[in-house]
């Protein structure tokens, strides 16, 4: 008798856990379809936002008149090819800003601080491409000074970098990097920008498991317990992947573009790993974004940014589509200034934003 009513118990303890099962089974599917909606729905919004920001219009590069049946304004002829920009593409600035701290707002218009890194990210949807122009902070370009109070005091050639500095370190500075930026590209349309304070770097690295790098020159910090070597093959810590990006040797000249080329590598290796993980983890784009969000100013949401990273999931990003702006570096009075060399610019642009106009297009 006591044998069965335990069999009976038996039975019965197995149903109510094949029911926990099930319930439990259930949330988690309703927990997975909820997720996959929400993500849906970030990104349909944010490709109705990020459409919004496409001007179409072309950068102003030197027009050629035409009296060529079907000619189009806009239309530019370069080395006997002609060309017309390609206004479905998508720009955005990101920074890498000189300082540690989560955004507040600066003291005063001075202290917006120096963009260390700058970077032209580049969304091509005709031919599903990433392009990544790295922009050397010592560019001589013009940039907008003004004085601690915000009063505007002139156009002057400076270091680029220097842009982000004169403003809030919040939106406006920003801004005006961008307009700085547009300007040196032959006032190319910027579709947004997300300039990151240097402290978010040990986060981001460690988000997607550390970046692996063969390590390009030496970035010895005995005093930040930072020991690394030409050559070495490693998997960057968080606080190694900080220095590796910010560290630079300013006894040694042009240092800054040995720092920028470690900087490009780093970029490099980060977004190919964050594409690996998204594949079974769609939501990373949406914990890198929080993860940082405190150490961010950006004028993209995160409807925007969720779109965006799903959209570059299908794209192709490699070595090829990493451009380096071309030109010399020289000793200024004080720092070291680099001169863009216009002509190679101006090939850049023709390459990343421009579409060769078939002969068959002129009717």
């Amino acid at each position: 008798m006591n044998k069965q009513k335990s069999t009976e118990q038996t039975k019965k303890q197995q149903k109510t856990w094949i029911k926990i099962i099930k319930i439990i089974g259930i949330v988690l599917i309703c927990l997975i379809l909820f997720a996959l909606i929400a993500f849906g729905v970030l990104r349909a919004l944010g490709k109705s936002g990020i459409r919004k920001n496409i001007s179409g219009e072309a950068p102003v590069l030197e027009s050629t008149e035409s009296t060529e049946e079907g000619w189009q304004d806009g239309w530019i002829r370069y080395n006997g090819q002609i060309y017309a920009y390609n206004e479905d593409i998508m720009t955005f600035l990101v920074m890498g800003v000189d300082n540690d701290d989560v955004v507040k707002k600066a003291k005063d218009g001075l202290s917006g601080g120096q963009a260390d890194a700058m970077f032209l990210a580049v969304m091509n949807p005709h031919d599903k491409s990433v392009s990544i122009i790295a922009v050397n902070r010592n560019a001589m370009a013009l940039v907008d000074v003004y004085d601690e109070d915000g009063v505007y005091m002139g156009q002057y050639t400076k270091q680029i970098t220097l842009q982000h500095g004169y403003g809030d370190g919040m939106e406006l500075s920003c801004e005006r990097s961008v307009a700085a930026v547009s300007r040196l590209f032959y006032n190319l349309p910027i579709s947004g920008y997300a300039a990151i304070n240097m402290g978010a770097i040990p986060a981001l690295n460690d988000a997607v498991g550390g970046v692996q790098v063969t390590v390009l020159d030496d970035v010895i910090y005995p005093e930040y317990d930072m020991d690394l070597h030409q050559g070495d093959e490693v998997t960057l810590t968080g606080h190694q992947a900080y220095w590796y990006v910010r560290g630079r040797n300013e006894n040694v000249f042009n240092s800054s573009s040995l720092r920028l080329e470690r900087q490009k590598q780093f970029l490099t290796t980060f977004i190919a790993q964050a594409k690996n993980k998204a594949v079974t983890n769609p939501s990373i784009a949406v914990d890198l974004y929080n993860t940082i969000s405190k150490y961010m100013v950006t004028d993209i949401d995160i409807t925007k940014f969720t779109y965006l990273a799903s959209e570059a999931l299908g794209y192709n990003f490699d070595i090829s589509h990493l451009y380096t702006m071309q030109g010399e570096t020289l000793m200024g009075d004080k720092y070291e200034e680099f001169y863009v060399d216009d002509d190679a610019l101006y090939q850049l642009i023709i390459d990343v934003f421009y579409e060769p106009v078939e002969s068959e297009d002129i009717k």
